[in-house]
């Protein structure tokens, strides 16, 4: 199969495919079930009555949080040696939806004057799931970072680890887990951003480790699905029981963070924690 070449895209081509989108195009928020134009979601897509964010491309999150971002290990991708022919077509349909070669983007970034590592991770690649090459993207990053000595963010969105490569997808979990330790032993600062959905093994490791542990509101966390948890436990849980909401209430998060504030807290967290600056 030929390797596909990819093209980051430009802020401006960013800001035209939005431009792009009708005002009157209808969308139904899937946590309130409000319906709602286009223009009152505005340039965030943030619904105008309960706060949820709806899910973004991670070039276009990328372009909200930063002033200049350098990616790193771009070319890396799910290995060779995963030869089932429907998994391959799978990932081809995903380069071909996202733009990416794997389900996060990985760089250094600057905001503000501040330096530090960055991973976005992006649902329109098989729902940002945890791979084997996601997994190396994300140590190469800590690695990096901790070299430079620079914070990292990770800014979290994925279904769960990949289960068409199994076990191997599995071990990024504990893969991930040693550098973020590497990296908080030698005193540097990580921050995670979850947003919807943060769940399975994500949630189960590198997404809960932050020093600090920011959601956009509305946010679905969890590790088990609700179906899951009903058929093994036969029970109804609440509505809300896997909100951000729910895990700010009881200790899990930090802090629930607007999204058009998430910039202006990143700045703050980035001044607190030591990102190294001009």
């Amino acid at each position: 199969m030929a390797k596909q070449k990819f093209q980051q895209p430009t802020m401006t081509e960013l800001r035209q495919r939005q431009a792009d989108i009708p005002d009157q195009l209808l969308r139904r928020c899937p946590v309130c079930q409000t319906t709602c134009s286009q223009q009152a979601l505005g340039q965030a897509l943030v619904c105008p009555h309960c706060g949820y964010g709806w899910r973004l491309p991670a070039w276009q999150r990328i372009a909200q949080l930063t002033d200049q971002f350098e990616e790193l290990n771009r070319s890396l991708t799910v290995p060779r040696r995963f030869t089932d022919a429907q998994y391959r077509q799978k990932i081809a349909k995903a380069q071909a939806a996202s733009g990416l070669n794997e389900s996060i983007v990985t760089g250094l970034a600057r905001l503000a004057g501040q330096s530090f590592g960055l991973g976005v991770m992006d649902t329109n690649f098989m729902m940002g799931s945890l791979g084997v090459a996601t997994g190396e993207k994300i140590a190469l990053l800590f690695g990096e970072c901790l070299r430079r000595r620079l914070p990292v963010v990770l800014v979290t969105a994925s279904g769960g680890a990949r289960m068409q490569e199994g076990t191997q997808a599995l071990m990024q979990m504990a893969k991930v887990s040693v550098a973020v330790n590497k990296h908080r032993q030698a005193g540097l600062m990580y921050l995670t951003i979850l947003t919807d959905p943060t769940t399975g093994g994500v949630t189960a490791s590198f997404a809960m480790q932050g020093d600090v542990i920011l959601s956009e509101p509305r946010v679905l966390v969890g590790f088990a699905g609700r179906r899951v948890i009903e058929q093994t436990m036969h029970t109804t849980p609440p509505a809300d029981f896997q909100r951000a909401e729910t895990l700010l209430a009881h200790g899990w998060i930090d802090q629930i963070v607007p999204r058009t504030e998430l910039r202006h807290r990143l700045n703050q967290l980035l001044r607190i924690g030591g990102g190294a600056r001009d």
